[in-house]
Protein backbone atom coordinates (compact mmCIF):
# COMPACT_ATOMS: atom_id res chain seq x y z
CA UNK A 1 0.00 0.00 0.00
CA UNK A 2 1.06 4.18 -0.72
CA UNK A 3 1.51 4.62 2.83
CA UNK A 4 0.90 2.78 6.50
CA UNK A 5 -1.60 3.63 9.70
CA UNK A 6 0.17 5.72 12.11
CA UNK A 7 -2.25 4.53 15.03
CA UNK A 8 -5.15 2.51 15.47
CA UNK A 9 -8.14 3.35 17.66
CA UNK A 10 -11.00 1.45 19.49
CA UNK A 11 -13.69 3.65 20.67
CA UNK A 12 -17.22 3.33 22.26
CA UNK A 13 -20.44 4.42 21.20
CA UNK A 14 -19.41 7.70 22.35
CA UNK A 15 -16.28 8.10 21.21
CA UNK A 16 -14.42 7.95 24.43
CA UNK A 17 -10.86 5.35 24.34
CA UNK A 18 -11.21 2.10 25.05
CA UNK A 19 -7.68 0.88 23.51
CA UNK A 20 -5.02 2.33 20.84
CA UNK A 21 -1.79 1.44 19.70
CA UNK A 22 0.75 3.97 18.28
CA UNK A 23 2.98 2.54 15.47
CA UNK A 24 4.78 5.58 14.04
CA UNK A 25 4.83 8.56 16.65
CA UNK A 26 2.73 11.08 14.20
CA UNK A 27 -0.31 10.89 15.98
CA UNK A 28 -2.04 11.66 19.57
CA UNK A 29 -4.66 10.46 21.29
CA UNK A 30 -6.79 14.01 20.37
CA UNK A 31 -6.66 12.61 17.24
CA UNK A 32 -9.95 10.23 18.17
CA UNK A 33 -11.50 13.51 19.70
CA UNK A 34 -11.27 15.49 16.51
CA UNK A 35 -12.43 11.78 14.37
CA UNK A 36 -15.66 11.83 16.30
CA UNK A 37 -16.49 15.41 16.06
CA UNK A 38 -16.07 15.09 12.22
CA UNK A 39 -18.03 12.00 12.71
CA UNK A 40 -20.95 13.70 14.29
CA UNK A 41 -20.67 16.46 12.11
CA UNK A 42 -21.60 13.85 8.90
CA UNK A 43 -24.28 12.73 10.19
CA UNK A 44 -26.88 15.35 8.78
CA UNK A 45 -24.88 14.32 5.12
CA UNK A 46 -25.91 12.33 2.23
CA UNK A 47 -22.75 10.89 2.12
CA UNK A 48 -22.47 10.30 5.54
CA UNK A 49 -21.92 6.27 5.09
CA UNK A 50 -18.38 7.28 3.71
CA UNK A 51 -16.27 5.39 5.60
CA UNK A 52 -13.16 7.73 5.67
CA UNK A 53 -13.31 11.09 6.97
CA UNK A 54 -10.59 13.95 6.54
CA UNK A 55 -9.37 16.44 9.16
CA UNK A 56 -6.26 18.73 9.02
CA UNK A 57 -3.83 16.67 7.17
CA UNK A 58 -5.06 13.22 8.86
CA UNK A 59 -6.85 10.45 6.90
CA UNK A 60 -9.36 8.35 9.48
CA UNK A 61 -10.53 5.34 8.19
CA UNK A 62 -13.20 3.27 10.46
CA UNK A 63 -15.95 1.00 10.59
CA UNK A 64 -18.46 0.15 13.17
CA UNK A 65 -19.34 -3.46 14.43
CA UNK A 66 -21.95 -3.21 17.72
CA UNK A 67 -20.97 -0.82 20.05
CA UNK A 68 -17.50 -0.40 19.39
CA UNK A 69 -15.35 2.23 16.11
CA UNK A 70 -12.41 0.35 14.71
CA UNK A 71 -10.47 3.65 13.60
CA UNK A 72 -6.95 3.66 11.82
CA UNK A 73 -5.21 7.17 11.94
CA UNK A 74 -2.44 8.26 9.35
CA UNK A 75 -0.60 11.23 7.96
CA UNK A 76 0.72 9.66 4.82
CA UNK A 77 -1.46 9.10 1.34
CA UNK A 78 -2.87 5.03 2.44
CA UNK A 79 -5.23 2.63 0.32
CA UNK A 80 -8.32 2.93 2.27
CA UNK A 81 -9.19 -0.38 0.99
CA UNK A 82 -6.84 -2.22 1.87
CA UNK A 83 -6.77 -0.92 5.62
CA UNK A 84 -10.54 -0.91 5.81
CA UNK A 85 -10.19 -4.68 4.89
CA UNK A 86 -7.52 -4.87 7.26
CA UNK A 87 -10.05 -3.65 9.96
CA UNK A 88 -12.68 -6.08 9.23
CA UNK A 89 -9.95 -9.04 9.91
CA UNK A 90 -9.67 -7.28 13.00
CA UNK A 91 -13.07 -8.06 13.91
CA UNK A 92 -12.92 -11.36 12.68
CA UNK A 93 -10.20 -11.90 14.89
CA UNK A 94 -11.25 -10.73 18.10
CA UNK A 95 -14.56 -12.35 17.40
CA UNK A 96 -12.41 -15.84 17.09
CA UNK A 97 -11.00 -14.49 20.65
CA UNK A 98 -13.56 -13.65 22.48
CA UNK A 99 -17.21 -15.06 20.74
CA UNK A 100 -18.63 -11.34 20.05
CA UNK A 101 -16.31 -8.25 19.89
CA UNK A 102 -18.64 -5.17 21.92
CA UNK A 103 -17.07 -2.74 24.44
CA UNK A 104 -17.58 -5.34 27.15
CA UNK A 105 -15.09 -7.95 25.78
CA UNK A 106 -12.39 -5.73 24.86
CA UNK A 107 -12.10 -3.94 28.63
CA UNK A 108 -11.99 -7.81 29.81
CA UNK A 109 -9.35 -8.70 27.86
CA UNK A 110 -7.52 -6.02 26.88
CA UNK A 111 -3.95 -7.28 27.57
CA UNK A 112 -4.62 -9.71 25.15
CA UNK A 113 -6.05 -7.11 22.33
CA UNK A 114 -2.93 -5.24 22.63
CA UNK A 115 -0.65 -8.58 22.11
CA UNK A 116 -3.13 -9.10 18.81
CA UNK A 117 -2.57 -5.54 17.78
CA UNK A 118 1.19 -5.54 17.72
CA UNK A 119 1.34 -9.23 16.09
CA UNK A 120 -1.46 -8.03 13.14
CA UNK A 121 0.19 -4.88 12.36
CA UNK A 122 3.87 -3.69 12.33
CA UNK A 123 4.98 0.05 12.21
CA UNK A 124 1.81 0.50 10.50
CA UNK A 125 1.76 -2.12 7.58
CA UNK A 126 -1.02 -5.16 8.04
CA UNK A 127 0.81 -8.27 8.89
CA UNK A 128 -0.61 -11.53 10.41
CA UNK A 129 -4.37 -11.56 9.98
CA UNK A 130 -5.50 -15.35 10.08
CA UNK A 131 -7.05 -16.01 13.53
CA UNK A 132 -5.92 -19.73 13.55
CA UNK A 133 -2.38 -19.34 13.08
CA UNK A 134 -2.23 -16.37 16.10
CA UNK A 135 -4.33 -18.33 17.98
CA UNK A 136 -0.81 -20.95 17.85
CA UNK A 137 1.17 -19.10 19.39
CA UNK A 138 -1.45 -16.06 21.58
CA UNK A 139 -3.10 -17.93 23.80
CA UNK A 140 -6.09 -17.10 26.40
CA UNK A 141 -8.46 -18.72 28.43
CA UNK A 142 -10.67 -16.37 30.68
CA UNK A 143 -8.51 -13.26 31.43
CA UNK A 144 -5.03 -15.22 31.16
CA UNK A 145 -3.44 -15.51 28.27
CA UNK A 146 -0.14 -17.61 27.60
CA UNK A 147 2.39 -16.84 24.55
CA UNK A 148 4.82 -19.81 23.17
CA UNK A 149 7.94 -19.47 23.13
CA UNK A 150 8.69 -19.37 19.55
CA UNK A 151 6.20 -18.58 17.06
CA UNK A 152 4.87 -20.92 14.47
CA UNK A 153 6.38 -22.00 11.07
CA UNK A 154 3.71 -20.48 9.79
CA UNK A 155 4.52 -17.21 10.72
CA UNK A 156 7.89 -16.99 8.96
CA UNK A 157 6.89 -19.20 5.96
CA UNK A 158 5.94 -17.92 2.77
CA UNK A 159 2.79 -19.73 2.90
CA UNK A 160 1.73 -17.92 6.45
CA UNK A 161 -1.99 -19.25 5.97
CA UNK A 162 -1.15 -23.14 6.56
CA UNK A 163 0.33 -24.50 9.38
CA UNK A 164 2.72 -27.92 9.27
CA UNK A 165 2.31 -30.75 10.32
CA UNK A 166 -1.40 -30.96 9.35
CA UNK A 167 -2.46 -34.64 9.17
CA UNK A 168 -6.32 -36.29 8.41
CA UNK A 169 -7.22 -40.16 8.21
CA UNK A 170 -9.39 -39.50 5.57
CA UNK A 171 -8.65 -36.24 2.98
CA UNK A 172 -11.32 -34.64 1.61
CA UNK A 173 -12.40 -31.30 -0.42
CA UNK A 174 -15.84 -30.22 -0.21
CA UNK A 175 -16.75 -26.81 -2.45
CA UNK A 176 -19.78 -25.13 -2.49
CA UNK A 177 -20.47 -22.86 -5.32
CA UNK A 178 -22.94 -20.10 -3.90
CA UNK A 179 -24.62 -17.47 -5.86
CA UNK A 180 -26.50 -14.42 -5.13
CA UNK A 181 -28.95 -13.15 -7.62
CA UNK A 182 -30.43 -9.75 -8.00
CA UNK A 183 -32.87 -8.08 -9.66
CA UNK A 184 -34.29 -5.18 -10.45
CA UNK A 185 -38.02 -4.79 -12.18
CA UNK A 186 -39.89 -1.88 -13.21
CA UNK A 187 -43.51 -1.37 -12.91
CA UNK A 188 -44.28 -3.41 -16.18
CA UNK A 189 -43.05 -6.46 -15.22
CA UNK A 190 -39.93 -6.13 -17.53
CA UNK A 191 -36.49 -7.07 -15.73
CA UNK A 192 -34.20 -3.35 -16.50
CA UNK A 193 -31.47 -4.65 -14.03
CA UNK A 194 -30.03 -8.48 -13.00
CA UNK A 195 -26.43 -9.83 -11.99
CA UNK A 196 -25.26 -12.20 -10.21
CA UNK A 197 -22.82 -12.60 -7.20
CA UNK A 198 -21.26 -15.51 -6.32
CA UNK A 199 -18.52 -17.29 -4.31
CA UNK A 200 -16.76 -20.45 -4.29
CA UNK A 201 -16.86 -21.86 -0.37
CA UNK A 202 -14.39 -24.76 0.48
CA UNK A 203 -13.79 -26.76 3.37
CA UNK A 204 -10.34 -28.80 3.29
CA UNK A 205 -9.36 -31.35 5.19
CA UNK A 206 -6.33 -32.12 3.49
CA UNK A 207 -2.90 -33.47 5.11
CA UNK A 208 0.66 -31.72 4.44
CA UNK A 209 1.04 -28.65 2.05
CA UNK A 210 -1.32 -30.06 -0.73
CA UNK A 211 -1.51 -28.14 -4.22
CA UNK A 212 -4.55 -27.64 -5.62
CA UNK A 213 -5.87 -27.02 -8.85
CA UNK A 214 -9.26 -25.67 -10.42
CA UNK A 215 -10.63 -25.25 -13.79
CA UNK A 216 -14.27 -23.55 -14.74
CA UNK A 217 -16.29 -22.92 -17.43
CA UNK A 218 -14.27 -19.80 -18.24
CA UNK A 219 -15.16 -18.23 -21.47
CA UNK A 220 -11.67 -16.41 -21.57
CA UNK A 221 -9.27 -19.66 -20.79
CA UNK A 222 -11.55 -22.18 -23.09
CA UNK A 223 -11.62 -19.79 -25.92
CA UNK A 224 -7.61 -18.86 -25.15
CA UNK A 225 -7.60 -23.32 -25.53
CA UNK A 226 -9.09 -23.50 -28.44
CA UNK A 227 -12.14 -25.07 -27.35
CA UNK A 228 -15.55 -24.53 -29.04
CA UNK A 229 -17.42 -23.21 -25.44
CA UNK A 230 -21.16 -24.03 -27.49
CA UNK A 231 -23.01 -21.54 -24.77
CA UNK A 232 -21.87 -23.49 -21.86
CA UNK A 233 -18.94 -20.87 -20.35
CA UNK A 234 -19.11 -18.07 -18.29
CA UNK A 235 -17.71 -14.31 -18.33
CA UNK A 236 -16.42 -13.69 -14.77
CA UNK A 237 -16.17 -9.98 -13.93
CA UNK A 238 -14.64 -8.65 -10.79
CA UNK A 239 -12.90 -11.51 -9.29
CA UNK A 240 -11.38 -11.01 -5.81
CA UNK A 241 -9.62 -14.39 -4.70
CA UNK A 242 -7.91 -15.72 -0.98
CA UNK A 243 -4.52 -14.40 -0.34
CA UNK A 244 -3.34 -18.19 -1.25
CA UNK A 245 -3.97 -18.26 -4.84
CA UNK A 246 -1.30 -17.72 -7.22
CA UNK A 247 -2.42 -14.39 -8.71
CA UNK A 248 0.65 -14.49 -11.79
CA UNK A 249 -0.55 -17.69 -12.59
CA UNK A 250 -3.97 -16.61 -13.24
CA UNK A 251 -2.96 -14.03 -15.18
CA UNK A 252 -0.86 -16.23 -17.34
CA UNK A 253 -2.96 -19.31 -18.13
CA UNK A 254 -6.33 -18.65 -15.94
CA UNK A 255 -5.33 -21.26 -13.71
CA UNK A 256 -6.33 -21.44 -10.01
CA UNK A 257 -3.72 -22.71 -8.52
CA UNK A 258 -2.96 -22.84 -4.44
CA UNK A 259 -2.55 -24.37 -1.44
CA UNK A 260 -5.54 -23.89 0.92
CA UNK A 261 -5.79 -23.15 4.35
CA UNK A 262 -7.13 -25.66 6.70
CA UNK A 263 -10.85 -25.49 7.50
CA UNK A 264 -13.47 -23.35 5.71
CA UNK A 265 -12.12 -20.01 3.51
CA UNK A 266 -13.46 -18.10 0.87
CA UNK A 267 -11.86 -19.13 -2.32
CA UNK A 268 -13.26 -16.78 -4.86
CA UNK A 269 -15.64 -13.89 -5.02
CA UNK A 270 -17.18 -13.34 -8.68
CA UNK A 271 -19.87 -10.96 -10.28
CA UNK A 272 -21.65 -12.00 -13.37
CA UNK A 273 -23.67 -9.58 -15.44
CA UNK A 274 -26.51 -11.96 -16.77
CA UNK A 275 -29.62 -11.61 -17.83
CA UNK A 276 -32.15 -13.36 -14.80
CA UNK A 277 -35.78 -13.71 -14.49
CA UNK A 278 -37.03 -14.12 -10.91
CA UNK A 279 -37.70 -18.00 -10.57
CA UNK A 280 -41.13 -17.47 -8.45
CA UNK A 281 -43.35 -14.27 -9.83
CA UNK A 282 -45.90 -12.90 -7.00
CA UNK A 283 -48.72 -10.68 -8.49
CA UNK A 284 -51.07 -9.29 -6.11
CA UNK A 285 -53.98 -6.94 -6.40
CA UNK A 286 -55.76 -5.48 -3.80
CA UNK A 287 -59.35 -4.32 -3.47
CA UNK A 288 -61.18 -2.28 -1.30
CA UNK A 289 -64.91 -3.22 -1.65
CA UNK A 290 -65.61 -0.39 1.00
CA UNK A 291 -64.44 1.16 4.14
CA UNK A 292 -65.12 -1.90 6.16
CA UNK A 293 -63.85 -5.06 3.86
CA UNK A 294 -60.50 -5.85 1.61
CA UNK A 295 -59.72 -8.48 -0.60
CA UNK A 296 -56.36 -9.07 -1.45
CA UNK A 297 -56.01 -12.14 -3.97
CA UNK A 298 -52.44 -13.44 -5.24
CA UNK A 299 -51.12 -15.44 -7.54
CA UNK A 300 -47.59 -17.24 -7.82
CA UNK A 301 -46.18 -18.91 -10.29
CA UNK A 302 -42.96 -20.76 -11.05
CA UNK A 303 -40.77 -19.80 -14.02
CA UNK A 304 -38.29 -22.94 -13.83
CA UNK A 305 -38.17 -26.05 -15.77
CA UNK A 306 -40.92 -28.77 -14.70
CA UNK A 307 -37.54 -30.72 -13.63
CA UNK A 308 -37.23 -28.70 -10.53
CA UNK A 309 -39.39 -28.59 -7.46
CA UNK A 310 -39.38 -25.54 -5.52
CA UNK A 311 -39.32 -26.84 -1.48
CA UNK A 312 -40.46 -25.09 1.67
CA UNK A 313 -41.75 -21.99 0.10
CA UNK A 314 -42.98 -19.15 1.97
CA UNK A 315 -44.47 -16.10 1.02
CA UNK A 316 -45.01 -13.10 3.59
CA UNK A 317 -48.52 -10.80 2.69
CA UNK A 318 -48.84 -7.66 4.47
CA UNK A 319 -51.96 -6.58 5.20
CA UNK A 320 -53.52 -3.57 7.05
CA UNK A 321 -52.70 -3.10 10.56
CA UNK A 322 -56.19 -2.52 11.51
CA UNK A 323 -57.19 -6.06 9.87
CA UNK A 324 -59.54 -8.88 11.45
CA UNK A 325 -61.56 -11.48 10.83
CA UNK A 326 -59.72 -13.31 8.36
CA UNK A 327 -61.16 -15.59 5.57
CA UNK A 328 -58.53 -17.65 3.46
CA UNK A 329 -59.37 -19.79 0.80
CA UNK A 330 -55.58 -21.20 -1.32
CA UNK A 331 -55.47 -23.58 -4.13
CA UNK A 332 -52.40 -25.12 -2.78
CA UNK A 333 -50.58 -25.30 0.50
CA UNK A 334 -51.54 -23.48 3.80
CA UNK A 335 -51.69 -19.94 4.80
CA UNK A 336 -52.44 -18.25 8.37
CA UNK A 337 -52.97 -15.06 9.58
CA UNK A 338 -49.86 -13.37 11.27
CA UNK A 339 -51.16 -10.30 13.36
CA UNK A 340 -47.77 -9.83 15.12
CA UNK A 341 -46.47 -8.96 11.90
CA UNK A 342 -49.37 -7.55 10.00
CA UNK A 343 -48.95 -10.08 7.62
CA UNK A 344 -50.44 -13.52 5.60
CA UNK A 345 -47.81 -16.21 5.75
CA UNK A 346 -48.65 -18.56 2.89
CA UNK A 347 -46.87 -21.92 3.12
CA UNK A 348 -46.33 -23.91 0.25
CA UNK A 349 -44.14 -27.48 0.98
CA UNK A 350 -43.09 -28.57 -2.90
CA UNK A 351 -43.87 -26.19 -5.94
CA UNK A 352 -42.92 -27.49 -9.11
CA UNK A 353 -41.62 -25.97 -11.93
CA UNK A 354 -44.02 -24.23 -14.84
CA UNK A 355 -47.42 -24.40 -11.99
CA UNK A 356 -49.06 -21.29 -10.46
CA UNK A 357 -51.45 -21.54 -7.58
CA UNK A 358 -53.78 -18.99 -6.30
CA UNK A 359 -54.56 -17.32 -2.91
CA UNK A 360 -57.92 -15.15 -2.11
CA UNK A 361 -57.89 -13.35 1.53
CA UNK A 362 -60.50 -11.18 3.01
CA UNK A 363 -60.45 -9.26 6.00
CA UNK A 364 -62.41 -6.90 7.87
CA UNK A 365 -61.47 -3.25 8.57
CA UNK A 366 -63.03 -0.79 11.16
CA UNK A 367 -65.90 0.98 10.17
CA UNK A 368 -65.00 4.23 11.70
CA UNK A 369 -61.82 5.71 10.92
CA UNK A 370 -59.40 8.71 12.61
CA UNK A 371 -59.58 12.43 11.40
CA UNK A 372 -55.67 12.24 11.33
CA UNK A 373 -54.98 8.69 9.89
CA UNK A 374 -51.81 7.92 8.65
CA UNK A 375 -51.23 6.86 5.14
CA UNK A 376 -51.10 2.99 4.50
CA UNK A 377 -47.79 1.75 4.40
CA UNK A 378 -46.41 0.47 1.13
CA UNK A 379 -44.86 -2.95 2.93
CA UNK A 380 -43.19 -5.83 0.59
CA UNK A 381 -44.18 -9.43 -0.19
CA UNK A 382 -40.94 -11.69 0.65
CA UNK A 383 -40.82 -14.73 -0.60
CA UNK A 384 -38.52 -17.32 0.63
CA UNK A 385 -38.13 -20.95 -1.00
CA UNK A 386 -35.33 -23.65 -1.88
CA UNK A 387 -34.32 -25.35 -5.23
CA UNK A 388 -32.17 -28.46 -5.13
CA UNK A 389 -29.54 -28.91 -7.60
CA UNK A 390 -30.40 -25.79 -9.72
CA UNK A 391 -28.06 -23.15 -10.75
CA UNK A 392 -28.96 -19.32 -12.56
CA UNK A 393 -25.84 -18.51 -13.95
CA UNK A 394 -24.49 -22.11 -15.28
CA UNK A 395 -21.00 -21.88 -13.92
CA UNK A 396 -19.74 -25.58 -13.79
CA UNK A 397 -16.51 -27.02 -11.62
CA UNK A 398 -14.40 -28.57 -14.37
CA UNK A 399 -12.04 -30.37 -12.22
CA UNK A 400 -10.78 -30.17 -8.89
CA UNK A 401 -7.16 -31.61 -8.94
CA UNK A 402 -5.14 -32.18 -5.57
CA UNK A 403 -1.44 -33.02 -5.46
CA UNK A 404 0.36 -34.11 -2.21
CA UNK A 405 4.27 -35.29 -2.36
CA UNK A 406 2.92 -37.96 0.12
CA UNK A 407 0.55 -39.07 -2.61
CA UNK A 408 -2.18 -39.91 -1.01
CA UNK A 409 -6.10 -39.94 -2.76
CA UNK A 410 -8.24 -37.20 -1.81
CA UNK A 411 -11.79 -36.92 -2.53
CA UNK A 412 -13.26 -33.93 -3.87
CA UNK A 413 -16.78 -33.10 -4.06
CA UNK A 414 -19.10 -29.76 -5.34
CA UNK A 415 -22.09 -28.21 -4.29
CA UNK A 416 -24.01 -25.46 -5.88
CA UNK A 417 -26.30 -23.33 -4.33
CA UNK A 418 -28.42 -20.23 -5.77
CA UNK A 419 -29.09 -17.59 -3.20
CA UNK A 420 -31.57 -14.48 -3.88
CA UNK A 421 -30.43 -12.12 -3.24
CA UNK A 422 -31.97 -8.19 -3.55
CA UNK A 423 -34.66 -8.97 -6.12
CA UNK A 424 -37.71 -5.96 -6.45
CA UNK A 425 -40.14 -5.35 -8.62
CA UNK A 426 -43.42 -3.97 -8.84
CA UNK A 427 -46.25 -6.16 -10.42
CA UNK A 428 -49.36 -4.54 -8.92
CA UNK A 429 -50.38 -0.90 -8.40
CA UNK A 430 -50.79 -1.34 -4.48
CA UNK A 431 -47.76 -2.57 -3.15
CA UNK A 432 -43.85 -2.78 -4.18
CA UNK A 433 -43.09 -6.26 -4.25
CA UNK A 434 -39.39 -7.42 -2.72
CA UNK A 435 -38.21 -11.17 -3.20
CA UNK A 436 -35.54 -12.68 -1.21
CA UNK A 437 -35.04 -16.68 -0.63
CA UNK A 438 -32.11 -19.58 -1.72
CA UNK A 439 -32.42 -21.49 -4.46
CA UNK A 440 -30.76 -24.62 -3.58
CA UNK A 441 -29.26 -26.31 -0.32
CA UNK A 442 -28.94 -25.22 3.34
CA UNK A 443 -26.19 -22.82 2.05
CA UNK A 444 -23.71 -23.30 4.43
CA UNK A 445 -20.42 -24.96 3.99
CA UNK A 446 -19.32 -25.41 8.04
CA UNK A 447 -22.26 -28.61 7.42
CA UNK A 448 -20.66 -30.39 4.02
CA UNK A 449 -18.62 -32.72 5.97
CA UNK A 450 -22.04 -34.68 7.09
CA UNK A 451 -23.52 -35.53 4.24
CA UNK A 452 -24.17 -39.33 4.46
CA UNK A 453 -26.62 -39.49 1.25
CA UNK A 454 -24.69 -37.39 -1.54
CA UNK A 455 -26.56 -38.47 -4.59
CA UNK A 456 -29.86 -37.36 -2.99
CA UNK A 457 -28.25 -33.96 -2.00
CA UNK A 458 -27.15 -32.98 -5.29
CA UNK A 459 -23.38 -33.29 -4.85
CA UNK A 460 -20.75 -34.94 -7.05
CA UNK A 461 -17.51 -35.63 -7.23
CA UNK A 462 -15.28 -34.09 -9.96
Amino acid sequence: MAGAASALFLLDIKGRVLVWRDYRGDVSAVQAERFFTKLIEKEGDPQSQDPVVYDNGVSYMFIQHSNVYLMTASRQNCNAASLLSFLHRVVDVFKHYFEELEEESLRDNFVVVYELLDEMMDFGYPQYTEARILSEFIKTDAYRMETSQRPPMAVTNAVSWRSEGINYKKNEVFLDVVESVNILVNSNGQVIRSDVVGALKMRTYLSGMPECKLGLNDRVLLEAQGRATKGKAIDLEDIKFHQCVRLARFENDRTISFIPPDGAFDLMTYRLSTQVKPLIWVEAQVERHSRSRVEIMVKARSQFKERSTATNVEIELPVPVDASNPNIRTSMGSASYAPENDALLWKIKSFPGGKEYMLRSEFSLPSITAEEATPERKAPIRVKFEIPYFTVSGIQVRYLKIIEKSGYQALPWVRYITMAGDLEGIVTSVNLLTFSGIYGGDGTAGELSAFTQLRELGIKRV
